[in-house]
């Protein structure tokens, strides 16, 4: 079992940047990726953001490509995913998730297949 808790997030103006943090407990080393996805209010929601969690390879979505950085630190049984946002937009908003599963294949942008997702936090850019 894994357990995801989300941190940071909170409110920027347009052009700033925040960071949303992913601790990811249990048995996080022996699954094979790590997404972070988003909601906004009436759409569905998206991956923006993967990395493998042995390899650390990258894979972003066309939409924050160039401005969102995601990274991976271990330490004993927790992984730690940071998703560095910047140059935010006001269409950034939305609700920031993060989950976890054991098989990927580059981006994963469908939130289904998912085998843990953390509890959400909220990034909110104004313009």
């Amino acid at each position: 079992q894994v357990d995801l808790v989300e941190s940071g997030g909170g409110s920027v103006q347009a052009g700033g940047s925040l960071r949303v943090s992913c601790a990811a407990s249990g048995r996080a080393s022996s699954s094979a990726c790590i997404g972070w996805f988003r909601q906004a209010p009436d759409k569905e929601r998206e991956g923006i953001a993967t990395i493998y969690i042995s390899q650390g390879k990258t894979f972003y979505a066309d939409s924050v490509k160039g401005r969102f950085t995601i990274s991976r630190q271990h330490a004993g049984n927790t992984v730690t995913v940071d998703l560095q946002m910047s140059s935010l937009k006001y269409e950034d908003t939305a609700m920031y998730y993060c989950a976890i599963r054991k098989l990927c294949s580059g981006l994963w942008s469908n939130p289904g297949s998912a085998d843990a997702w953390g509890q959400g936090t909220q990034v909110t850019v104004s313009s």
